[in-house]
């Protein structure tokens, strides 16, 4: 009977893990780059700290995960409007761009 409850519990842990890395997804889309950014760094510093238990680790991973790509949503964004810029730009002469 004890194994039945150690199951369901496991069970009850992975579900809210896996709840947890959805529920990711739909909250990091609106968050601006810095936000991203600085969550990450804490997460990042959680992890490297310890002392959280497995499960807490996993849904820390999956958060990163999904900050690291928010970010770098945000910085290809930049690039390609940096890129479109300086397309438009007229040529310069090469010591006027230095």
């Amino acid at each position: 009977m004890a194994k039945a409850k150690t199951d369901g519990a496991a069970d009850t842990e992975q579900g809210a893990a896996a709840g947890a890395g959805t529920q990711v997804e739909s909250v990091d889309s609106t968050l601006g780059y810095e936000q991203a950014r600085d969550e990450l760094i804490e997460v990042v510093r959680s992890l490297e700290a310890g002392g959280t238990t497995l499960e807490e680790s996993l849904a820390l991973w999956e958060r990163g995960e999904a900050l690291a790509k928010v970010c770098r949503r945000w910085l290809d964004g930049a690039r390609a409007r940096l890129d479109a810029a300086l397309a438009e730009s007229p040529d310069e002469p090469e010591a006027e761009r230095a």
